[in-house]
């Protein structure tokens, strides 16, 4: 097949695309499902995937925009070269784990378009499955000479570890006989010890330059219930050695990651061999590749972070919308495809780098500007009343539903005696270059008339309540007589008869320092205490807010109905993102 044109600099479509052309996975076999390498040789057929990926999440917290990036990464070469990803929870780590986060990632994973179902198959896999089949590697190994049981406690372990500059020393159970190591590892397995008594460990080169090569943990004792295996295993293996496993029974041919674990390949590498020539895996075995992760000016996504602000309360929990969280982004009204254009936009490199918040919301601008439908919001009202239109008068305004769409139609809403403006567009001394109301001038109210500005009330302290103008009559849009007044200003409306009532919450950055938790700052003091302003609003007739509706709310930004709060009797809107940005000035 021809490959698509990558939209930014991608090595890993190189690295499929020579694989391919080398045929580096003729032969490959596939039983229907995670196989060892006997089950292969007696059951497999060829595998109709021409590569295999997978996205890997933890269930142990909700996934952010950092997420979002190898998902789409993984799907999408995937889709792309005519395989198939594959969805699987590295649940090795119970006390952390739960189901909870389990169904808020597969929820999230399908929101941003993606899924797991292949040649008739369901392609979402737990590491918990594969528990048995790591467990009888282990004992392999042991026998083989490739693993012993250390009896040091975690403290001795990591103080003979060495330095990156010394090697380590060799553990006095190091050179134990693999019988002996045997006959422990399993009363570890049948519980018999407490947790961090012992632990079984890879022999390979406590010299090594690679501090991952000095005898890594591959089982360590944790009496904890799994959300999944309940009590069956009071031992759990370590994230690196399931991962090159679970890969290996499922087939994976590339197996994308981040770079913090570029040092770990040398084991990953060295594991799956072993296993291979015990017999418990078969070639092709799985192969790693490292690429940036995305990291965003202005956020964290370290979950131990996050965590720490929905536990603080300096959030609203982890779908708050000033969250990273793709729950949050969901909220906020981000769209799954302007995520994934982001993912696309960045490339994928492999130099760390942090990207510009502006990213993020101009994709969501790009994406919503030709389809989300228009209307008027007032969010800072004050009153304009016409006083030369009768009262007890209305008249119905047309305006494009939206400008980029013809065909979508048109929206109406009334025109009164009294209209909700924003304060803003009103001056009573205005400024230099202010186009907009102020004593004497005329300006178009936006699909109605041109108005001139007579005056003001104001109340005992001296606040203006209301602002008086009349309008010109032949100046009404769409008429003949539209542009027989020439002005420079046009502001926005809504009759204050017919205006729905609508809480409206100003979400902005969460962080007002780019660089939030950089080197030994305080993330929790760059906290940007202006992130959430919650004011009541006026909004155009007609507009529906049922949950997660979107609309462009004329010269204000993108807003969304929020997807917990609002109803259509009671609107509560969130801002997406303003029209312009407004940190670069």
């Amino acid at each position: 097949m021809t490959a698509p044109t990558a939209p930014a600099a991608n090595f890993l479509r190189h690295q499929i695309e020579s694989d391919l052309a080398a045929q580096r996975f003729e032969g490959k076999l596939w039983a229907g499902h995670p196989a060892s390498g006997a089950e292969l040789a007696a059951s497999g057929r060829p595998d109709p995937a021409r590569i295999r990926t997978r996205f890997p999440p933890e269930p142990n917290g909700y996934l952010h925009i950092g997420h979002a990036k190898s998902i789409c990464l993984n799907f999408g070469l995937a889709r792309d070269y005519g395989g198939v990803c594959h969805l699987r929870f590295d649940d090795t780590n119970p006390e952390k784990e739960s189901q909870e986060y389990v169904d808020a990632i597969v929820d999230l994973v399908k929101w941003l378009g993606f899924d797991w179902q292949a040649n008739g198959t369901d392609h979402c896999f737990f590491a918990s499955d594969y528990f048995g089949f790591m467990y009888e590697c282990a004992e392999a190994l042991v026998m083989a000479g490739h693993a012993y049981v250390d009896e040091q406690s975690p403290d001795e372990m990591r103080a003979t570890r060495g330095t990156l500059t010394e090697p380590g020393r060799d553990s006095p159970w190091r050179a134990r006989a693999p019988e002996e190591s045997l006959a422990r590892l399993r009363e570890m397995r049948e519980g018999k010890h407490p947790n961090g008594s012992m632990a079984l460990r890879a022999r390979i080169d406590m010299a090594s330059p690679n501090i991952n090569l000095r005898d890594p943990v591959l089982y360590r004792i944790r009496h904890a219930s799994h959300h999944r295996t309940g009590d069956a295993w009071p031992i759990y293996p370590m994230y690196t050695y399931a991962h090159p496993i679970e890969d290996a029974l499922e087939g994976i041919t590339h197996s994308i990651c981040t770079l913090e674990f570029e040092d770990q390949r040398p084991f990953y590498d060295w594991l799956l061999a072993r296993l291979a020539e015990l017999g418990k895996l078969r070639d092709p075995l799985p192969h790693q590749y490292e690429f940036a992760r995305l990291n965003l000016s202005y956020i964290v996504t370290s979950k131990r972070k996050l965590l720490q602000l929905v536990r603080d309360g300096h959030v609203e929990g982890w779908d708050d919308p000033r969250m990273p969280t793709l729950a949050g982004l969901r909220r906020r009204g981000y769209t799954p495809a302007s995520i994934r254009a982001l993912c696309d936009l960045t490339g994928v490199s492999k130099a760390n780098s942090r990207l510009d918040y502006t990213l993020l919301e101009q994709a969501l601008r790009d994406d919503l500007d030709p389809k989300a439908p228009r209307a008027v919001a007032v969010l800072d009202p004050v009153k304009l009343v016409i006083t030369n239109y009768p009262e007890g008068q209305e008249e119905t305004c047309t305006a494009p539903l939206n400008p980029h769409a013809p065909d979508a139609g048109v929206r109406e809403f009334a025109f009164s005696r009294e209209l909700w403006i924003e304060r803003d567009d009103f001056r009573e001394e205005p400024p230099k270059k202010y186009f907009r109301l102020f004593p004497g001038n005329l300006v178009r109210l936006k699909y109605a008339y041109v108005v001139r500005c007579t005056g003001v009330v104001k109340d005992a302290e001296g606040n203006i309540v209301e602002v008086q103008a009349e309008y010109l009559p032949e100046t009404r849009s769409g008429t003949p007589g539209a542009d027989s007044v020439k002005v420079k200003g046009n502001i926005t409306w809504v009759s204050a008869a017919h205006a729905v009532p609508a809480e409206v919450r100003l979400y902005d950055r969460l962080f007002s320092d780019p660089h939030p938790d950089a080197g030994d700052k305080d993330f929790i003091a760059a906290l940007n205490p202006d992130s959430k302003q919650v004011v009541q609003g006026w909004l155009e007739p007609g507009v529906q807010a049922a949950p997660g509706a979107t609309w462009q709310f004329e010269r204000l930004g993108y807003f969304t109905a929020d997807r917990e709060l609002s109803t259509p009797e009671k609107p509560v809107i969130n801002r997406s993102v303003t029209l312009r940005d407004s940190w670069g000035r």
